[in-house]
């Protein structure tokens, strides 16, 4: 705060006041000059309520005790908040912080607010992450529901809606009931449905090779397990083919014994459990006898 600043407020209001508005002009030059930005001066009296605020606090920090005091802050134009360090548990670097004020050319000094704040070096909570971007795969639960965004880049349209119809957002709620007060004779979706694309929305291109990324991180060739197998699945009889257009690199695994059973597995993928993995053993032939008992003796 400038010194004409200063000079603007303090000057007293039964006098003249045409030293307060050449002070308060000259202030108003300094800023609209572009002058050098100063930190703004704690108003006195307000700064000199430490022991106010100091009672405020101690009573919002019953039953537990106060700290010492840590200075003041300007907050505005006769408006100062002073802080106290926190001892309670589980607060670590919080601080009590009593803001008082007074009214223009007012010497009784109020409270304004109470609260207790975090410091610079507070305990902190982490910070709060959306349930949508919290979710990891296998938290789902039997009766938990995770409706996909509309969206969803994952996701594309099944078919192409009729022309003029709106492609905006409508709830699963809304399409139900259109389908069942309109017939579906000669629409779109019935004969989508009679094709079998009826589905409202299938895989985009993007979630295609989100699910190709993933499935070839898990059960690819640059696994230990395919590193040390003696073929690829692509050769194995346990190899169920996937139809679309992932078939031509995924499969599903159908071997008990595999890691892999039940999973989408990379055709360059392998295990041990191969079908083609080794021969089975052939038995042995039996050692001739000691004695010969077919032959007849010498006479």
């Amino acid at each position: 705060m400038s010194a004409a600043t200063s000079a603007a407020m303090d000057a007293p209001a039964n006098g003249s006041n045409g030293a307060a508005d050449a002070a308060l002009g000259a202030a108003v030059g300094d800023a609209a000059g572009g002058g050098r930005a100063r930190r703004r001066a704690p108003d006195k009296l307000c700064a000199e309520a430490v022991d106010l605020a100091r009672g405020v606090a101690e009573e919002a920090a019953r039953p537990g005790p106060l700290g010492p005091y840590l200075g003041a802050v300007a907050e505005g134009d006769r408006l100062v908040t002073h802080l106290f360090a926190s001892e309670e548990p589980g607060y670590r670097g919080w601080r009590w912080g009593v803001t008082v004020t007074r009214a223009a050319r007012a010497k009784h000094v109020t409270i304004d607010e109470v609260a207790l704040t975090p410091g610079p070096d507070a305990l902190l909570a982490p910070r709060w992450v959306p349930w949508s971007e919290r979710l990891r795969p296998g938290d789902l639960r039997p009766g938990d529901l995770l409706p996909a965004e509309f969206d969803d880049p994952r996701l594309e349209p099944g078919y192409a809606p009729p022309a003029g119809e709106e492609t905006g957002e409508e709830t699963e709620e809304e399409a139900r009931e259109e389908e069942a007060a309109e017939p579906l004779r000669g629409t779109i979706a019935e004969v989508a449905g009679q094709l079998g694309l009826g589905r409202r929305r299938v895989l985009s291109w993007y979630g295609l090779q989100e699910a190709a990324d993933r499935w070839q991180e898990g059960f690819g060739p640059e696994t230990p397990m395919a590193h040390a197998a003696p073929a690829s699945c692509v050769s194995c009889g346990f190899l169920v083919p996937m139809a679309g257009a992932l078939r031509q690199a995924f499969g599903v695994c159908a071997n008990e014994f595999s890691p892999a059973d039940g999973h989408v597995v990379s055709l360059s993928y392998g295990c041990g459990a191969h079908s083609e993995a080794a021969e089975s053993p052939k038995p042995e032939p039996p050692a001739p006898p000691v004695i010969d008992h077919l032959g007849a003796d010498p006479l």
